[in-house]
């Protein structure tokens, strides 16, 4: 199944989150099919492309609780 989730960058205590589509029997920090977005928890920063989102969503990709709680979905 495919995920739309979090993937943590960033350095010790300053934790920077791109938003990808992977599949859901990978690592958090594995590979990834694509990048839609990032997240920026000490800014509160969010960019996400919402076309690419509804995309993966048509096609049965399904949203971490995580993803769904930020994007407002």
């Amino acid at each position: 199944m495919t995920v739309i989730r979090l993937t943590r960058m960033g350095r010790k205590k300053r934790p920077f989150y791109r938003i990808a589509v992977t599949d859901s029997r990978k690592r958090r920090d594995g590979g990834w099919i694509e990048l839609i977005g990032y997240y920026n928890p000490m800014t509160k920063e969010l960019k996400v492309d919402n076309e690419r989102v509804d995309y993966w969503l048509g096609v049965g990709a399904q949203m971490s609780d995580r993803v769904k709680k930020i994007t407002g979905r």
